[in-house]
């Protein structure tokens, strides 16, 4: 019987630091599992506290990967204006043949990159191979790690940023061209970040009722984007004209519409497990417009979860704690 379990705070998780490629990696994987209906998930229930505010309980198992867990995690759009994050939580991963508890960690780096790595994933079936420009509109933690995600796998020479706050976007513009020896330039009006690029990340807080930004026309054909922020950011008309919309699970984009998201965002034609598993097509022609609205699923985090873990052992990182 295991008698111990792993602490790992934030900054082993971030000593770890799982490089973005494999990353995505492992993704495929869990993904390529879900799609073949390999894996238990289901929907994440909440509490919420606060407007706009949640806290989810995020069960998922993939049997492939020995991977059985849970996170349990908040964001609270308030917080930054207190300087605190937005995202915050913990992670148990269970052994899955006696169902002991055997690592406790935070959240939040994993979220961050699982998300970008997401996107990432999805633009590899979605986007156009050659896309060069990339466009972010919300220069916060998730626009890092998306941009950081899509210069993994795609020829970026350029991108675009674009936050409300002035110092946000800054910030962002001297650490990411700095981080990915890429051309970041910085823009004033958000259409600036949309109309010339290729893949396109909105990446702001999730809202139930947004007021969105993206108008018709400013996506131009043949480009890619990925709603982090669900549809906070694109108005109804911007949404109509994707010829494509897709998702990371059926099931929880309902969840959300019958809890009064998505009212204006048409059905998804495919989830990325189907994607990944090829049982639904990617993208069909060059001239075509494709939305990844992914949710964020905890079988991201039990995918990421367990080779962190794993890299934390060998190298000695963290805290072991008797149950």
């Amino acid at each position: 019987m295991k008698s111990q379990l792993l602490y790992l705070s934030r900054a082993d998780v971030e000593t770890v630091s799982l490089d973005m490629r494999t990353i995505i990696r492992l993704l495929e994987e869990a993904f390529r599992e879900k799609g073949h209906a390999r894996v238990e998930m289901p929907p994440k229930p909440g509490i919420h506290t606060r407007p706009d505010a949640f806290i989810h309980a995020m069960p998922a198992y993939i049997p492939a990967m020995h991977s059985a867990g849970i996170k349990w995690v908040s964001g609270y759009p308030e917080n930054q204006k207190n300087g605190l994050p937005y995202i915050t939580g913990l992670l148990i991963l269970n052994d899955d043949e006696t169902g002991f508890p055997y690592a406790v960690m935070d959240c939040t780096w994993i979220t961050a990159f699982r998300t970008g790595a997401a996107s990432a994933l999805s633009a590899s079936f979605l986007a156009r191979p050659d896309s060069q420009v990339a466009g972010i509109l919300a220069c916060g933690v998730q626009g890092r790690t998306n941009l950081e995600s899509l210069h993994t796998l795609f020829p970026l020479k350029k991108a675009y940023a674009y936050d409300v706050f002035p110092d946000v976007q800054s910030r962002f513009v001297e650490e990411m061209s700095a981080r990915l020896d890429l051309e970041v330039v910085g823009v004033k009006h958000p259409e600036e970040a949309v109309c010339d690029s290729d893949l396109v990340v909105t990446s702001g807080p999730i809202l139930k009722h947004p007021t969105p930004t993206i108008d018709a026309g400013w996506l131009r054909k043949g480009s890619f984007a990925s709603a982090v922020d669900f549809d906070s950011y694109w108005k109804p008309a911007a949404l109509a004209q994707f010829d494509r919309v897709t998702t990371d699970d059926h099931a929880q984009f309902q969840y959300y519409k019958q809890n009064g998201y998505f009212q204006q965002t048409p059905d998804p034609d495919a989830d990325l497990g189907e994607l990944v598993a090829g049982f639904k097509p990617g993208r069909q022609h060059p001239e075509e417009r494709t939305l990844a609205m992914n949710l964020g699923l905890a079988l991201d985090d039990m995918a990421v979860a367990p080779e962190i873990y794993r890299r934390a052992v060998e190298r000695g990182i963290g805290t072991w704690l008797s149950l």
